[in-house]
Parts: C-alpha cells; sequence; structure tokens
C-alpha cells in the first residue's frame, strides 16, 4: 500500500482500536462502511482518504464482510495480529448482542405491519449511506492511475454483469479486477 500520506496519529492501543470499532460498529445499522470511513479517516485520523480505499479494495475480494476485513486490515496494520483482533472483536461483539435480542423480539412480533414497515425504512436508509459514502469517495478517482473514466466503466461493466446478466459475482470480480489491474500496471509501469 501506498503510505506517502500516513496520518500523523494512530491507536494508542489495541484497547483503543476495540473501543473504536465497537463504538463503529454501533452506529452503522444496515451498513457500517459509510460510517467507518467518516471515523477513521475525518474522526480519528488514522487513515488517509486513498489509504482507506486502498483497504476496502483488498477488502472486497477477500471473503467474508467487507468491514470485517477493513477491520482485521486496519487492527493488523497498528499492531499486529493483537491489533487485528482487537478490532474484529470491538467489530462483532456489541452488534452479536443486539441482533441476539432483537432476533428474540423479532420472533415474537413478525407479522405485525408496522415492523415490517420499519424494516424496509431502514433498507432504504443502509442504501442512501452507502450511496452517499460512494459519492464522497469518487473523488480519489482523480488520483487513481485509471482516471475516472476507465473507472466508470468497470463500474458500468460490473453492473451490468452482476444485475442485469446474473454473471456470478465471484467470476465478474476476478475478470475486470485481472484486466483493471494490467491496464493500471500498463499506466503505471
Amino acid at each position: 500500500m501506498n503510505h506517502a500520506s500516513v496520518p500523523t496519529r494512530g491507536p494508542a492501543s489495541p484497547g483503543e482500536l476495540f473501543l473504536s470499532f465497537t463504538t463503529l460498529a454501533l452506529q452503522g445499522f444496515g451498513g457500517v462502511l459509510a460510517v467507518a470511513q467518516r471515523v477513521l479517516c475525518e474522526e480519528r485520523g488514522w487513515l488517509s482518504r486513498e489509504e482507506f480505499i486502498e483497504i476496502l479494495s483488498v477488502a472486497q475480494v477477500l471473503p467474508g464482510p467487507n468491514v470485517c476485513n477493513v477491520a482485521l486490515i486496519v487492527g493488523d496494520r497498528f499492531f499486529g495480529l493483537r491489533g487485528a483482533l482487537a478490532a474484529l472483536g470491538g467489530m462483532m461483539s456489541a452488534p452479536l448482542i443486539i441482533v441476539l435480542g432483537l432476533t428474540a423480539l423479532y420472533a415474537q412480533h413478525a407479522a405485525n405491519p408496522l415492523v415490517a414497515g420499519a424494516l424496509r425504512g431502514m433498507g432504504a436508509v443502509a442504501a442512501g449511506l452507502i450511496a452517499g459514502t460512494g459519492l464522497k469517495l469518487a473523488a480519489t478517482l482523480r488520483t487513481n492511475p485509471l482516471g475516472p473514466v476507465a473507472c466508470g466503466a468497470f463500474l458500468l461493466c460490473a453492473f451490468v454483469a452482476v444485475a442485469l446478466l446474473r454473471w456470478p459475482l465471484a467470476g465478474v470480480l476476478v475478470g475486470l479486477g485481472v484486466i483493471a489491474w494490467a491496464l493500471a500496471r500498463s499506466r503505471l509501469g
């Protein structure tokens, strides 16, 4: 990863990582990535936007939830294995307790139309948060070796392949990823 714009401050301890990721997890109903960028880059100053994009890019091609992969990578970056486990523990512990409690409540009230409506509303909010984060991070495309036009073309190709043609996501990621990597390498090289 490019560390040219390394932030001046990182977490003081694995405990701070744990608490920060716990707080982050509690803010992100329906998706933590929108909150993660703001907290890690803007509030904490642990990562630049470019570093966040690099970490997120790696996290998206690894198996498992993207935000858990981000937590592991960020934790490892600052404190190795201890940091990775602390960040992942912070990301998972409080939401696990909340989800178990909500599951018990939902089992009792699933037939209630107000509950169904509330869940639909939360889905719309989560989609808006993800779209907002994407727009905020789009500014980093100016420094991307592929440039905004090529990145947009890859976005469009991925959308068509997965959403319209229903091709398997893994195959699309590998195929377009290799092509994008080769194109970026040739432009950098």
